[in-house]
Protein backbone atom coordinates (compact mmCIF):
# COMPACT_ATOMS: atom_id res chain seq x y z
CA UNK A 1 0.00 0.00 0.00
CA UNK A 2 2.57 2.28 0.49
CA UNK A 3 4.04 2.72 -2.65
CA UNK A 4 0.59 3.80 -4.54
CA UNK A 5 0.70 6.83 -1.72
CA UNK A 6 3.86 7.68 -2.38
CA UNK A 7 2.85 8.06 -6.05
CA UNK A 8 -0.28 9.90 -5.05
CA UNK A 9 1.45 12.11 -2.99
CA UNK A 10 4.38 13.30 -5.48
CA UNK A 11 1.51 13.69 -8.18
CA UNK A 12 -0.48 16.05 -5.70
CA UNK A 13 2.97 17.91 -5.50
CA UNK A 14 3.36 18.18 -9.27
CA UNK A 15 0.12 19.34 -9.26
CA UNK A 16 0.34 22.03 -7.02
CA UNK A 17 3.74 22.84 -8.95
CA UNK A 18 2.01 23.17 -12.12
CA UNK A 19 -0.83 25.33 -10.28
CA UNK A 20 1.46 27.45 -8.47
CA UNK A 21 3.43 28.08 -12.05
CA UNK A 22 0.05 28.45 -14.18
CA UNK A 23 -1.31 31.06 -11.21
CA UNK A 24 1.85 32.68 -11.34
CA UNK A 25 2.38 33.56 -14.85
CA UNK A 26 -1.41 34.34 -14.93
CA UNK A 27 -0.61 37.50 -12.58
CA UNK A 28 2.41 37.84 -13.95
CA UNK A 29 1.02 38.30 -17.69
CA UNK A 30 -2.13 40.37 -15.93
CA UNK A 31 -0.45 42.79 -13.94
CA UNK A 32 1.74 43.15 -17.12
CA UNK A 33 -0.75 44.39 -19.80
CA UNK A 34 -2.93 46.26 -16.68
CA UNK A 35 0.11 48.60 -16.99
CA UNK A 36 -1.09 49.10 -20.78
CA UNK A 37 -4.86 49.52 -19.68
CA UNK A 38 -5.04 53.71 -20.63
CA UNK A 39 -6.83 55.09 -23.19
CA UNK A 40 -5.63 56.67 -25.91
CA UNK A 41 -1.93 55.24 -25.42
CA UNK A 42 0.65 55.64 -27.75
CA UNK A 43 1.21 52.84 -30.75
CA UNK A 44 3.83 50.05 -29.91
CA UNK A 45 4.63 46.51 -28.63
CA UNK A 46 5.12 45.98 -24.98
CA UNK A 47 6.91 42.17 -25.01
CA UNK A 48 6.81 39.67 -22.43
CA UNK A 49 5.92 40.29 -18.83
CA UNK A 50 9.10 41.51 -16.67
CA UNK A 51 11.47 41.70 -19.67
CA UNK A 52 9.23 43.58 -21.77
CA UNK A 53 11.19 44.36 -25.13
CA UNK A 54 14.33 44.95 -22.76
CA UNK A 55 16.84 42.37 -24.75
CA UNK A 56 15.85 43.33 -28.14
CA UNK A 57 16.43 47.02 -26.69
CA UNK A 58 19.93 46.04 -25.17
CA UNK A 59 20.78 43.34 -28.10
CA UNK A 60 20.56 46.74 -30.74
CA UNK A 61 23.47 47.90 -29.48
CA UNK A 62 25.43 44.59 -28.33
CA UNK A 63 25.21 44.36 -32.32
CA UNK A 64 26.51 47.67 -33.02
CA UNK A 65 23.44 49.37 -33.94
CA UNK A 66 21.39 50.84 -31.11
CA UNK A 67 19.44 53.01 -33.38
CA UNK A 68 17.66 50.22 -35.27
CA UNK A 69 15.19 49.51 -32.18
CA UNK A 70 14.32 53.10 -32.76
CA UNK A 71 14.19 53.43 -36.14
CA UNK A 72 12.13 49.91 -37.02
CA UNK A 73 9.14 51.31 -34.40
CA UNK A 74 9.07 54.40 -35.98
CA UNK A 75 8.55 53.37 -39.09
CA UNK A 76 6.12 50.32 -38.10
CA UNK A 77 4.21 52.75 -36.12
CA UNK A 78 4.47 55.89 -38.40
CA UNK A 79 4.99 58.16 -35.08
CA UNK A 80 7.41 60.11 -33.41
CA UNK A 81 6.47 58.50 -30.21
CA UNK A 82 5.68 54.60 -29.29
CA UNK A 83 5.36 52.65 -26.39
CA UNK A 84 7.11 49.92 -24.95
CA UNK A 85 8.36 48.38 -21.83
CA UNK A 86 11.98 48.21 -21.16
CA UNK A 87 13.86 47.15 -18.11
CA UNK A 88 10.90 46.27 -16.26
CA UNK A 89 8.78 49.52 -16.78
CA UNK A 90 5.83 50.78 -18.92
CA UNK A 91 7.62 53.70 -21.01
CA UNK A 92 6.92 55.44 -23.94
CA UNK A 93 10.07 56.40 -26.44
CA UNK A 94 9.90 60.04 -28.07
CA UNK A 95 12.22 60.02 -31.01
CA UNK A 96 12.84 63.94 -32.67
CA UNK A 97 13.47 67.73 -32.13
CA UNK A 98 10.40 68.56 -31.07
CA UNK A 99 10.00 65.77 -28.25
CA UNK A 100 13.78 66.35 -27.59
CA UNK A 101 12.46 70.16 -26.63
CA UNK A 102 9.41 69.16 -24.67
CA UNK A 103 11.24 67.04 -22.64
CA UNK A 104 14.22 68.99 -22.02
CA UNK A 105 11.90 71.70 -21.22
CA UNK A 106 9.53 70.45 -18.57
CA UNK A 107 12.04 69.04 -16.48
CA UNK A 108 10.82 68.99 -12.85
CA UNK A 109 7.00 70.24 -14.34
CA UNK A 110 5.94 67.53 -16.17
CA UNK A 111 9.10 64.95 -15.99
CA UNK A 112 12.07 64.46 -13.79
CA UNK A 113 14.94 62.01 -14.07
CA UNK A 114 14.98 58.79 -14.11
CA UNK A 115 16.82 55.80 -13.39
CA UNK A 116 16.92 51.89 -13.20
CA UNK A 117 16.61 50.53 -9.83
CA UNK A 118 19.75 49.04 -10.20
CA UNK A 119 21.52 52.52 -9.97
CA UNK A 120 20.38 52.55 -6.55
CA UNK A 121 21.82 49.12 -5.27
CA UNK A 122 24.98 50.16 -6.40
CA UNK A 123 25.02 53.15 -4.85
CA UNK A 124 23.62 52.26 -1.54
CA UNK A 125 24.13 54.86 1.04
CA UNK A 126 22.16 56.88 -1.69
CA UNK A 127 19.04 55.33 -0.66
CA UNK A 128 18.49 58.06 2.38
CA UNK A 129 17.23 60.29 -0.36
CA UNK A 130 17.20 58.46 -3.50
CA UNK A 131 19.64 58.90 -6.43
CA UNK A 132 16.99 61.54 -8.00
CA UNK A 133 17.68 63.76 -4.36
CA UNK A 134 21.61 63.50 -4.62
CA UNK A 135 21.45 64.28 -8.32
CA UNK A 136 19.76 67.65 -7.70
CA UNK A 137 22.12 68.63 -4.92
CA UNK A 138 25.19 67.55 -6.95
CA UNK A 139 23.55 69.87 -9.78
CA UNK A 140 23.60 72.65 -7.56
CA UNK A 141 27.28 72.05 -6.15
CA UNK A 142 28.96 71.53 -9.90
CA UNK A 143 28.51 74.75 -11.56
CA UNK A 144 30.59 77.01 -9.05
CA UNK A 145 33.95 74.29 -10.33
CA UNK A 146 32.43 73.88 -13.87
CA UNK A 147 32.18 78.02 -14.35
CA UNK A 148 34.64 79.61 -17.05
CA UNK A 149 37.11 80.54 -14.60
CA UNK A 150 37.18 77.76 -12.76
CA UNK A 151 37.92 76.07 -15.91
CA UNK A 152 40.11 78.09 -17.71
CA UNK A 153 42.32 77.09 -14.33
CA UNK A 154 41.79 73.74 -15.69
CA UNK A 155 43.68 73.69 -18.75
CA UNK A 156 47.37 73.82 -17.87
CA UNK A 157 46.18 71.02 -15.61
CA UNK A 158 44.49 68.74 -18.86
CA UNK A 159 48.23 69.30 -20.51
CA UNK A 160 50.33 68.72 -17.85
CA UNK A 161 48.56 65.49 -17.18
CA UNK A 162 48.06 64.77 -21.11
CA UNK A 163 51.98 65.37 -21.45
CA UNK A 164 52.86 62.90 -18.84
CA UNK A 165 49.94 60.78 -19.90
CA UNK A 166 51.49 59.92 -23.71
CA UNK A 167 55.13 60.25 -22.25
CA UNK A 168 53.91 57.03 -20.77
CA UNK A 169 51.60 55.60 -22.42
CA UNK A 170 52.02 56.30 -25.96
CA UNK A 171 55.65 57.27 -26.87
CA UNK A 172 58.40 54.95 -27.66
CA UNK A 173 55.40 52.24 -28.93
CA UNK A 174 55.07 50.74 -32.19
CA UNK A 175 51.42 49.65 -31.42
CA UNK A 176 48.62 50.86 -29.27
CA UNK A 177 45.45 50.02 -27.69
CA UNK A 178 43.18 53.67 -28.00
CA UNK A 179 40.00 52.68 -25.73
CA UNK A 180 41.65 51.48 -22.64
CA UNK A 181 43.90 54.34 -22.99
CA UNK A 182 41.56 57.26 -23.52
CA UNK A 183 39.96 55.86 -20.34
CA UNK A 184 43.27 55.98 -18.04
CA UNK A 185 43.82 59.61 -19.43
CA UNK A 186 39.84 60.75 -18.24
CA UNK A 187 40.01 59.08 -15.38
CA UNK A 188 43.56 60.45 -14.46
CA UNK A 189 42.57 63.43 -15.38
CA UNK A 190 39.04 63.10 -13.19
CA UNK A 191 40.74 62.07 -10.26
CA UNK A 192 43.62 65.13 -10.19
CA UNK A 193 40.14 68.17 -11.00
CA UNK A 194 37.87 66.61 -8.23
CA UNK A 195 40.03 65.18 -5.41
CA UNK A 196 43.68 65.89 -5.99
CA UNK A 197 44.75 62.33 -6.17
CA UNK A 198 47.59 62.25 -9.77
CA UNK A 199 49.74 59.65 -8.35
CA UNK A 200 49.68 57.00 -11.63
CA UNK A 201 50.24 54.08 -9.00
CA UNK A 202 47.17 55.76 -6.92
CA UNK A 203 44.62 56.20 -9.40
CA UNK A 204 45.73 52.66 -11.38
CA UNK A 205 44.81 51.35 -7.65
CA UNK A 206 40.86 51.46 -8.43
CA UNK A 207 41.13 52.14 -12.29
CA UNK A 208 40.29 48.54 -12.83
CA UNK A 209 37.40 48.51 -10.23
CA UNK A 210 36.12 51.34 -11.85
CA UNK A 211 35.40 50.28 -15.03
CA UNK A 212 33.67 47.03 -13.98
CA UNK A 213 31.63 49.92 -11.68
CA UNK A 214 30.94 51.51 -14.90
CA UNK A 215 30.12 49.16 -17.25
CA UNK A 216 28.15 47.19 -15.05
CA UNK A 217 25.61 50.14 -13.37
CA UNK A 218 23.10 50.35 -16.56
CA UNK A 219 22.86 46.33 -17.03
CA UNK A 220 20.08 43.81 -16.36
CA UNK A 221 19.76 44.00 -12.62
CA UNK A 222 20.93 40.20 -12.05
CA UNK A 223 22.57 40.01 -9.14
CA UNK A 224 24.17 36.48 -9.31
CA UNK A 225 28.00 35.57 -9.67
CA UNK A 226 29.77 36.82 -12.64
CA UNK A 227 27.09 38.59 -13.98
CA UNK A 228 28.39 42.47 -14.88
CA UNK A 229 25.70 43.54 -12.15
CA UNK A 230 27.16 41.56 -9.24
CA UNK A 231 30.94 42.25 -10.30
CA UNK A 232 29.69 46.41 -10.49
CA UNK A 233 28.48 45.98 -6.91
CA UNK A 234 31.80 44.25 -6.06
CA UNK A 235 33.44 47.16 -7.86
CA UNK A 236 31.76 49.76 -6.32
CA UNK A 237 32.00 48.46 -2.18
CA UNK A 238 36.27 47.95 -3.23
CA UNK A 239 36.10 51.49 -4.85
CA UNK A 240 33.83 53.24 -1.93
CA UNK A 241 36.58 51.55 0.68
CA UNK A 242 39.30 53.49 -1.32
CA UNK A 243 37.90 56.85 -1.34
CA UNK A 244 36.80 56.79 2.04
CA UNK A 245 40.52 56.83 2.81
CA UNK A 246 41.28 59.59 1.14
CA UNK A 247 38.55 61.29 2.45
CA UNK A 248 39.50 60.48 6.02
CA UNK A 249 43.05 61.38 5.08
CA UNK A 250 41.95 64.57 3.35
CA UNK A 251 40.42 65.73 6.59
CA UNK A 252 43.37 65.31 8.19
CA UNK A 253 45.34 67.49 5.85
CA UNK A 254 42.42 70.51 6.32
CA UNK A 255 42.68 70.30 9.70
CA UNK A 256 47.03 70.84 9.60
CA UNK A 257 46.69 72.93 6.93
CA UNK A 258 47.99 71.00 4.24
CA UNK A 259 44.76 70.84 2.38
CA UNK A 260 43.02 74.04 0.63
CA UNK A 261 38.97 74.04 1.34
CA UNK A 262 38.72 74.95 -2.30
CA UNK A 263 41.55 73.02 -3.90
CA UNK A 264 38.92 70.74 -4.93
CA UNK A 265 35.01 69.41 -5.46
CA UNK A 266 36.32 67.26 -2.32
CA UNK A 267 37.84 69.84 0.12
CA UNK A 268 34.42 71.60 -0.68
CA UNK A 269 31.85 68.86 0.02
CA UNK A 270 34.16 68.42 3.23
CA UNK A 271 33.89 71.65 4.51
CA UNK A 272 30.43 72.84 3.44
CA UNK A 273 26.74 72.47 5.17
CA UNK A 274 23.58 72.80 4.22
CA UNK A 275 21.16 75.11 5.40
CA UNK A 276 20.33 73.27 8.43
CA UNK A 277 24.24 73.92 9.08
CA UNK A 278 24.15 69.73 8.68
CA UNK A 279 27.50 68.43 6.98
CA UNK A 280 27.89 65.76 4.36
CA UNK A 281 28.38 61.79 5.87
CA UNK A 282 31.57 60.35 4.38
CA UNK A 283 29.67 58.12 2.72
CA UNK A 284 27.60 59.90 1.15
CA UNK A 285 30.61 62.10 -0.02
CA UNK A 286 32.15 58.75 -1.11
CA UNK A 287 29.02 58.16 -3.48
CA UNK A 288 29.38 61.36 -5.27
CA UNK A 289 32.84 61.66 -5.95
CA UNK A 290 32.09 58.27 -7.32
CA UNK A 291 29.41 59.78 -9.55
CA UNK A 292 31.54 62.27 -10.59
CA UNK A 293 34.28 60.09 -11.94
CA UNK A 294 31.72 58.04 -13.72
CA UNK A 295 30.35 61.52 -15.16
CA UNK A 296 33.88 62.89 -15.20
CA UNK A 297 35.46 60.40 -17.98
CA UNK A 298 33.70 57.76 -19.20
CA UNK A 299 31.77 59.60 -21.91
CA UNK A 300 34.79 61.69 -22.96
CA UNK A 301 36.86 58.33 -23.29
CA UNK A 302 34.10 57.09 -25.68
CA UNK A 303 34.17 60.31 -27.61
CA UNK A 304 37.91 60.08 -27.52
CA UNK A 305 38.73 57.16 -28.71
CA UNK A 306 35.98 57.53 -31.95
CA UNK A 307 38.17 60.98 -32.81
CA UNK A 308 41.10 58.43 -33.20
CA UNK A 309 38.82 56.08 -35.35
CA UNK A 310 37.25 58.47 -37.20
CA UNK A 311 40.90 60.41 -38.09
CA UNK A 312 42.17 57.40 -39.26
CA UNK A 313 40.01 56.53 -41.69
CA UNK A 314 39.97 60.33 -42.78
CA UNK A 315 43.24 61.55 -43.70
CA UNK A 316 42.08 64.73 -45.40
CA UNK A 317 40.11 65.45 -41.90
CA UNK A 318 42.77 64.34 -40.17
CA UNK A 319 45.34 66.84 -42.15
CA UNK A 320 43.06 69.91 -41.13
CA UNK A 321 43.24 68.93 -37.48
CA UNK A 322 47.18 68.74 -37.50
CA UNK A 323 47.01 71.95 -39.46
CA UNK A 324 45.63 73.82 -36.86
CA UNK A 325 46.81 72.06 -33.68
CA UNK A 326 50.23 72.23 -35.09
CA UNK A 327 49.46 76.23 -35.77
CA UNK A 328 48.76 76.10 -31.75
CA UNK A 329 51.72 74.36 -30.98
CA UNK A 330 54.34 76.23 -32.45
CA UNK A 331 53.09 79.25 -30.59
CA UNK A 332 54.23 78.15 -27.64
CA UNK A 333 57.54 78.55 -25.97
CA UNK A 334 59.14 75.42 -24.61
CA UNK A 335 57.53 73.88 -21.89
CA UNK A 336 54.55 76.07 -22.15
CA UNK A 337 51.18 74.81 -21.32
CA UNK A 338 47.78 75.14 -23.00
CA UNK A 339 45.91 78.01 -22.35
CA UNK A 340 42.11 79.70 -22.70
CA UNK A 341 43.31 81.66 -25.97
CA UNK A 342 44.46 78.33 -27.74
CA UNK A 343 41.55 76.33 -26.68
CA UNK A 344 39.62 78.75 -28.71
CA UNK A 345 41.58 78.56 -31.67
CA UNK A 346 40.79 75.07 -31.96
CA UNK A 347 37.40 75.70 -34.16
CA UNK A 348 37.55 73.20 -36.71
CA UNK A 349 39.13 70.70 -34.21
CA UNK A 350 35.63 70.80 -32.13
CA UNK A 351 33.72 70.60 -34.97
CA UNK A 352 35.57 67.22 -35.77
CA UNK A 353 34.85 66.23 -32.50
CA UNK A 354 30.68 67.14 -32.39
CA UNK A 355 30.67 65.21 -35.74
CA UNK A 356 32.34 61.99 -33.99
CA UNK A 357 30.04 62.58 -30.99
CA UNK A 358 27.18 62.89 -33.58
CA UNK A 359 27.80 59.31 -35.65
CA UNK A 360 28.65 57.38 -32.01
CA UNK A 361 26.74 59.67 -29.18
CA UNK A 362 28.80 58.62 -26.03
CA UNK A 363 25.26 59.26 -24.28
CA UNK A 364 22.98 57.25 -26.61
CA UNK A 365 19.97 58.77 -24.42
CA UNK A 366 18.45 59.06 -20.97
CA UNK A 367 15.39 58.45 -19.05
CA UNK A 368 12.28 60.77 -17.46
CA UNK A 369 9.22 59.68 -15.32
CA UNK A 370 5.82 61.39 -15.85
CA UNK A 371 5.42 63.37 -12.81
CA UNK A 372 1.84 63.55 -13.44
CA UNK A 373 -0.57 62.21 -16.68
CA UNK A 374 -0.49 64.75 -19.88
CA UNK A 375 -1.04 64.68 -23.20
CA UNK A 376 1.47 65.18 -25.93
CA UNK A 377 0.86 64.96 -29.37
CA UNK A 378 -2.77 63.40 -28.70
CA UNK A 379 -1.53 61.08 -26.94
CA UNK A 380 -1.94 60.01 -22.86
CA UNK A 381 1.22 59.49 -21.08
CA UNK A 382 0.35 58.26 -17.82
CA UNK A 383 1.47 59.51 -14.28
CA UNK A 384 4.79 56.92 -13.14
CA UNK A 385 6.04 55.99 -16.73
CA UNK A 386 9.12 56.23 -18.31
CA UNK A 387 9.93 58.30 -21.01
CA UNK A 388 13.09 57.62 -23.19
CA UNK A 389 14.87 60.52 -25.40
CA UNK A 390 17.06 58.57 -28.08
CA UNK A 391 20.13 60.72 -28.98
CA UNK A 392 20.08 58.36 -32.70
CA UNK A 393 16.44 59.44 -33.55
CA UNK A 394 17.72 62.78 -34.73
CA UNK A 395 21.57 62.39 -34.91
CA UNK A 396 21.01 59.24 -37.28
CA UNK A 397 18.08 61.04 -39.11
CA UNK A 398 18.71 61.98 -42.77
CA UNK A 399 15.54 64.70 -42.12
CA UNK A 400 17.85 66.35 -39.68
CA UNK A 401 21.72 65.43 -40.87
CA UNK A 402 21.88 64.52 -44.78
CA UNK A 403 23.44 61.47 -45.52
CA UNK A 404 23.61 60.70 -42.00
CA UNK A 405 26.29 57.80 -42.20
CA UNK A 406 28.81 60.40 -43.93
CA UNK A 407 31.44 62.20 -41.29
CA UNK A 408 31.15 65.61 -42.59
CA UNK A 409 32.43 68.55 -39.41
CA UNK A 410 31.16 71.38 -41.92
CA UNK A 411 27.40 70.31 -40.38
CA UNK A 412 28.90 72.09 -37.09
CA UNK A 413 30.02 75.61 -38.92
CA UNK A 414 27.90 78.66 -38.94
CA UNK A 415 25.04 78.23 -37.01
CA UNK A 416 25.22 74.40 -37.28
CA UNK A 417 22.48 71.68 -36.38
CA UNK A 418 19.27 72.61 -36.21
CA UNK A 419 17.81 73.37 -32.51
CA UNK A 420 17.26 69.99 -30.46
CA UNK A 421 18.86 68.06 -33.29
CA UNK A 422 22.12 67.26 -32.06
CA UNK A 423 21.90 66.15 -28.48
CA UNK A 424 24.49 63.96 -27.05
CA UNK A 425 24.96 66.05 -23.75
CA UNK A 426 21.28 66.15 -23.28
CA UNK A 427 19.28 69.52 -23.25
CA UNK A 428 17.77 72.31 -21.14
CA UNK A 429 18.16 71.97 -17.10
CA UNK A 430 19.06 68.39 -17.64
CA UNK A 431 21.86 69.65 -20.17
CA UNK A 432 25.24 67.92 -18.65
CA UNK A 433 27.02 70.50 -16.27
CA UNK A 434 30.41 69.10 -17.60
CA UNK A 435 29.27 70.06 -21.40
CA UNK A 436 32.20 72.64 -20.94
CA UNK A 437 34.85 70.34 -19.03
CA UNK A 438 34.19 67.74 -21.55
CA UNK A 439 34.99 70.02 -24.53
CA UNK A 440 38.46 71.11 -22.83
CA UNK A 441 39.89 67.55 -21.65
CA UNK A 442 38.71 66.40 -25.59
CA UNK A 443 40.57 68.88 -27.43
CA UNK A 444 43.49 69.40 -25.08
CA UNK A 445 43.79 65.08 -25.84
CA UNK A 446 43.26 65.86 -29.71
CA UNK A 447 46.30 68.52 -29.51
CA UNK A 448 48.75 66.12 -27.39
CA UNK A 449 47.93 63.38 -29.90
CA UNK A 450 47.95 64.82 -33.23
CA UNK A 451 51.25 66.85 -32.55
CA UNK A 452 53.05 63.45 -31.71
CA UNK A 453 51.57 60.85 -34.24
CA UNK A 454 49.59 60.18 -37.55
CA UNK A 455 48.39 56.00 -37.03
CA UNK A 456 46.89 53.25 -38.82
CA UNK A 457 44.03 51.07 -37.76
CA UNK A 458 44.97 47.53 -37.18
CA UNK A 459 41.56 45.62 -37.51
CA UNK A 460 40.01 47.63 -40.52
CA UNK A 461 36.70 46.18 -40.33
CA UNK A 462 36.59 46.33 -36.24
CA UNK A 463 32.99 46.18 -34.84
CA UNK A 464 31.43 48.54 -32.88
CA UNK A 465 29.38 47.75 -29.66
CA UNK A 466 26.93 49.24 -27.22
CA UNK A 467 26.91 48.75 -23.86
CA UNK A 468 25.60 51.13 -22.40
CA UNK A 469 28.14 53.23 -24.16
CA UNK A 470 29.52 52.92 -27.88
CA UNK A 471 33.00 51.24 -27.97
CA UNK A 472 35.33 49.10 -30.52
CA UNK A 473 34.71 45.95 -29.68
CA UNK A 474 38.69 45.28 -29.61
CA UNK A 475 39.40 48.42 -28.14
CA UNK A 476 40.66 50.00 -31.17
CA UNK A 477 44.26 48.90 -31.94
CA UNK A 478 46.63 51.33 -34.13
CA UNK A 479 49.81 51.76 -35.39
CA UNK A 480 51.78 54.56 -34.36
CA UNK A 481 53.61 56.74 -36.98
CA UNK A 482 55.39 59.86 -34.94
CA UNK A 483 55.65 63.24 -36.48
CA UNK A 484 59.80 63.67 -37.09
CA UNK A 485 60.48 66.30 -34.92
CA UNK A 486 63.52 68.22 -34.33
Amino acid sequence: MKQPNMEHFYLTLLLLFVSFVTLSLFFLFYKHRSMFTASNLPPGKVGYPLIGESLEFLSSGWKGHPEKFIFDRMHKFSSHIFKTCILGEPAAVFCGPQCNKFLFSNENKLVTAWWPESVNKVFPSSLQTSSKEESKKMRKLLPQFLKPEALQRYIGIMDGLAQRHFASGWENKKEVTVFPLAKRYTFWLACRIFMSVEDPNHVAKFADPFQQLASGIISMPIDLPGTPFNKAIKASKFIRKELLEIIKQRKVDLAEGKASTTQDILSHMLTTSDENGVFMKELDIADKILGLLIGGHDTASAACTFIVKFLAELPHIYDKVYEEQIQIANSKAPGELLNWDDIQEMKYSWNVACEAMRLAPPLQGAFREALNEFIFNGFTIPKGWKLYWSANSTHKNAEYFPEPEKFDPTRFEGNGPAPFTFVPFGGGPRMCPGKEYARLEILVFMHNLVKRFKWQKLLPDEKIIVDPMPMPAKGLPVRLIPHNQP
